[in-house]
């Protein structure tokens, strides 16, 4: 507690799920923890303050960076945690609603982080801390654009911490699977359905059913945002719950044709 005392963290998308797991174990650790969220809300994360910020908006990212350095002078930490989901065919979606995606999802998160990068620049540390998903690792079929957006993260997050480490700065990306939040009651619907893919998307839609009551809990990925925030010597990867390490480790040391069959059993469609 008292090495971070007066470390100041930022956690966006904090209202709900991981983001507000995430901010109350952070401030449990000692951070003094800013959460955002897109609208005001009344029952926020414990010990934490929140205030609004749409990440799709750079005058609204502005103004938060500011109001925090206002109050607090500093900003140690940044958790990149504001996302969306699309689960659909990818012929389903339109560019623009590609787009959308990809602005809230990739573009938010370089937002964010150029606007901390400055203040943690003049002072020689920091720490950007990127929410992604086993399905950066790992694609998955009816989830090509998410999957896209989070292989994206990581590649840009890679580079960047390449980038800043020369100020004393490390970025890390946490790759959760399955977790228990509204995040996929609250995901963007295909904007142009088809009719092709309603088997599919059943089958989609019950392993959803069968495997959500069993996901990890958002406080698992909590606890590993915290580890990547306080560990003496960061890595870049960190996987968070059982399901994902398997997942990594299959990926990894898996023959290709026996790991393809393997995700093809798991999402209902033909071997």
């Amino acid at each position: 507690m008292s090495t971070l005392s007066g470390r100041t963290a930022v956690v966006t998308g904090a209202s709900s799920g991981i983001g507000r797991a995430s901010a109350e174990a952070l401030a449990r650790a000692g951070f003094t923890v800013f959460g955002t969220s897109r609208r005001k809300v009344s029952n926020g994360p414990r010990q934490v303050s929140m205030l609004t910020c749409d990440v799709t908006d750079g005058d609204s990212v502005s103004a938060l960076v500011s109001t925090v350095l206002a109050q607090t002078g500093r900003i140690d930490l940044l958790v990149n945690n504001a996302g969306v989901g699309l689960l659909g065919g990818a012929e389903e979606s339109s560019v623009a609603q590609v787009q959308a995606l990809f602005d809230v999802n990739l573009f938010g998160v370089i937002r964010m982080t150029n606007a901390v990068l400055p203040s943690m620049r003049r002072r020689g540390e920091g720490r950007i801390i990127n929410i992604g998903s086993v399905l950066g690792l790992v694609p998955a079929p009816y989830s090509a654009h998410y999957s896209a957006a989070k292989h994206a993260l990581e590649g840009y997050s890679e580079s960047l911490d390449h980038e800043v480490r020369a100020f004393n700065i490390r970025v890390s990306v946490i790759e959760p699977a399955f977790v228990r939040t509204v995040f996929d009651q609250n995901g963007i619907e295909p904007d142009s359905v088809l009719k092709e893919y309603d088997q599919a998307r059943a089958g989609v839609d019950a392993l959803l059913r069968d495997v959500m009551p069993k996901a990890d809990r958002p406080e698992v990925v909590a606890d590993v945002v915290v580890k990547a925030a306080t560990d003496a010597r960061p890595r870049r990867r960190y996987t968070a719950g059982k399901a994902a390490r398997q997942v990594s480790m299959l990926r990894r040391f898996a023959p290709a044709g026996m790991f393809d069959k393997s995700l093809r059993k798991q999402f209902r469609l033909p071997v």
